[in-house]
């Protein structure tokens, strides 16, 4: 998973994440990658609409946001 967060921020793509909160709850949210640490990753959250701080273990799937059909192909 984080080598997929680094993708991510290096391509400077936004990402739809479904992510598994500490109490248990599991959001879906719209986010950019900002940086990548260790255990942990920063991105800024559409849903919030605030910059977030993400355990990487928490990510259940990742998948780009797709503009039009040239994104997919490039």
């Amino acid at each position: 998973m984080k080598e997929q967060l680094i993708k991510q921020m290096d391509r400077k793509q936004l990402v739809d994440m479904i992510y598994i909160a500490k109490s248990g709850e599991i959001s879906k949210r719209r986010i950019k990658v900002l940086h990548v640490h260790d255990h942990t990753f920063t991105a800024y959250c559409f849903m919030k609409k605030a910059q977030r701080t993400f355990l990487i273990n928490n990510v259940l799937s990742l998948f780009p946001v797709v503009r039009n059909e040239r994104d997919i192909i490039s």
